[in-house]
C-alpha cells in the first residue's frame, strides 16, 4: 500500500467515474470518491474497506469543495490524482436552451471543475506532486448542432485546464484534458441529460446527427481503463488524451480551420495597422 497511488474522483457513483474508481482500487491504490448520495457506493465500501473515502459534495459548492478536499487530505495524508469527472450533458440547439439550463451546465461543468482545481492546487503545490485529470470530451475540441450550450462548456474547460498545465508545471504538478468520443455510458440518461424544449424548425439538425452517431458506434467504457492507468503513471503525460477513433475526425477539422484562416490571412494582417 506504500507505494499506492491516492485518487480524488468527482463523479465517482456512475459512468466513467464509477468504472475508474473500481479500476484504481483493484489494483490496489486508494479512491476518495466524491457524490452527491454515498449510498450508491456502499456495494465498494463493503467490498474494499479502508481503501475507500466516501465524501458527499456538489461540486457547484465551493465551500463545500474546498472542506471535502480538506478531509481527504486529512484521512489519506495526500492526494497524488486527481479525476475532474463530474458533470452532465445539456441537449438543445442555441435557441432552445433555457436560461436556467445554461447557467446550471456552466455552474457545474464548469465552475465546479474550477472549484475542484482551486480546491487541490494548495494541497498539490505544497506536497511539489500531483497530477490533475480533467474530463473534457470531444463535444470540447469540435461542436456539433443541437449541443452547443454543452460543448460551450468543454470549450471553456479546455482553455481553463490548458493555461492551468502551463502555470502548475513548475510546481511540479500536471495537468491532462481527457477527451472521449462516444460511448456507451448512462450519461445521456436520467439527471446526467438536460433537454431544451424544441423548436421544430430545428428537427432536421437534430435527424441528420441522429443519422451520423449511431449507437453501434458507441465504445465499451470499460476499454478506457488501461488508458487511464497507463496515463495516471507516466513521467510525462499529455496535456490531451483522446479515447476512442477521434483523430481521424480532429484532424480534418483543424486542417479546415488552417485552410479558413490561410483564405483569409490577407484580411487578418490589414487589420493589424491602419
Amino acid at each position: 500500500m506504500a507505494d499506492s497511488k491516492i485518487w480524488f474522483i468527482t463523479g465517482a457513483s456512475r459512468g466513467f467515474g464509477r468504472i475508474w474508481t473500481e479500476a484504481a482500487l483493484a489494483r490496489g491504490d486508494r479512491v476518495a470518491a466524491a457524490v452527491r448520495t454515498p449510498s450508491a457506493l456502499d456495494d465498494l465500501a463493503q467490498k474494499h474497506g479502508d481503501s475507500l473515502f466516501v465524501v458527499k459534495i456538489d461540486v457547484t459548492d465551493r465551500d463545500g469543495v474546498i472542506q471535502a478536499v480538506s478531509d481527504v487530505v486529512s484521512h489519506f495524508g495526500r492526494i497524488d490524482v486527481v479525476l475532474n469527472n463530474a458533470g452532465f450533458g445539456c441537449m438543445g440547439a442555441v435557441e432552445e436552451v433555457s436560461p436556467e439550463d445554461a447557467r446550471a451546465t456552466f455552474e457545474t461543468n464548469v465552475f465546479g471543475s474550477l472549484w475542484v482545481i482551486q480546491a487541490v492546487l494548495p494541497h498539490l503545490r505544497a506536497q511539489g506532486f500531483g497530477h490533475i485529470l480533467q474530463l473534457s470530451s470531444v463535444a470540447g475540441v469540435v461542436a456539433l448542432p443541437t449541443a452547443g450550450v454543452y460543448e460551450a462548456a468543454k470549450f471553456a474547460v479546455e482553455g481553463l485546464v490548458e493555461a492551468l498545465a502551463a502555470e502548475v508545471a513548475r510546481f511540479g504538478v500536471k495537468a491532462t484534458l481527457i477527451e472521449p468520443g462516444g460511448y456507451a455510458t448512462d450519461f445521456l440518461e436520467g439527471a446526467n441529460i438536460r433537454n431544451a424544449e424544441p423548436i421544430a424548425a430545428y428537427d432536421p439538425a437534430r435527424e441528420d446527427l441522429a443519422r451520423q452517431i449511431t449507437a453501434d458506434q458507441l465504445g465499451d467504457p470499460r476499454a478506457t481503463v488501461p488508458a487511464i492507468l497507463k496515463l495516471v503513471d507516466s513521467d510525462t503525460p499529455p496535456l490531451r488524451l483522446i479515447l476512442g477513433d477521434l483523430l481521424p475526425l480532429v484532424k480534418t477539422v483543424y486542417a479546415d480551420r488552417i485552410q479558413t484562416w490561410e483564405a483569409w490571412d490577407d484580411v487578418a494582417r490589414a487589420a493589424k495597422t491602419l
